[in-house]
């Protein structure tokens, strides 16, 4: 791992989530990671975009929460099922990251179209072209033509979920549940035991999505152990020398 910055708090900004709240990020700025370091991170609700590490720490909200899925144990609810009968026919491809002139035309249309948000080739290339860490890329086609695509970080304990994006003109297929139930199943394939997909937000809809995939795990800012309904907690990945001697990133 090779560390570029120090770790410093985000100046305080309107949250995006929760209305009346404030945002800061921790963060810092590091590449080269090994798939173990990488797992460490995530294992304690680090997220990246790029050479950028982030995790909320915000004054008085706690309520961004890791979530993970145990996958020798997910089973697909009913509604999920429905959409994987609904995409059989997508062709769905694991490989490594590679550019193609498509790829930022996807991430363009889905930006404007979904989001109202004009997005910079430079961006796009910065937050999910310049890896820090083992990747993969995740290719979702039907007679050729690219519908989605995923962008995963790949740990020693499992996949993460970095961003997704999909042709609005798919919308009906609900590709951004398929790619989460095809990246589940490819994680168990790989023999790794969690899929990460980021952050839930109670009282936030637009993430209400992720608490849909069952069973799951919760990770606790307050006692830094990951918790599932009925389960004993699990801890964080053990057996690796803490990357910042005395610093928790949420000082």
């Amino acid at each position: 791992m090779i560390l570029y910055s120090h770790p410093e708090l985000s100046p305080p900004s309107a949250c995006p989530y929760l209305p009346d709240q404030t945002l800061v990020y921790s963060f810092f700025f590091a590449g080269n990671l090994s798939c173990l370091e990488l797992s460490w991170f995530l294992s304690r609700g680090w997220r990246r975009f790029g050479h950028y590490f982030f995790r909320p720490s915000c004054p008085d909200c706690r309520a961004c929460t890791p979530l993970r899925v145990p996958v020798k144990r997910f089973l697909p609810s009913r509604s999920q099922e429905r959409v994987l009968r609904r995409g059989a026919h997508i062709r769905t491809s694991f490989g490594p990251l590679r550019y193609e002139k498509q790829l930022f035309d996807l991430y363009h249309t889905h930006s404007q179209v979904r989001f109202g948000q004009e997005s910079s080739f430079d961006e796009f290339v910065a937050n999910l072209h310049s890896p820090s860490c083992p990747v993969l890329l995740s290719r979702y086609e039907d007679n050729g033509r690219l519908l989605g695509a995923g962008y995963l970080d790949q740990g020693s304990d499992g996949l993460s979920s970095v961003y997704f994006v999909f042709d609005p003109d798919a919308s009906s297929l609900s590709l951004g549940t398929l790619s989460v139930l095809r990246e589940i199943e490819e994680t168990g394939r790989m023999g790794l035991p969690y899929y990460y997909l980021g952050y839930i937000v109670p009282g936030c809809a637009r993430m209400a999505y992720k608490g849909k995939f069952n069973p799951h795990q919760l990770y606790s800012w307050t006692d830094e152990l990951w918790h599932e309904t009925g389960k004993e907690p699990e801890p964080a990945l053990p057996g690796m020398i803490r990357p910042f001697s005395g610093w928790t990133g949420r000082d």
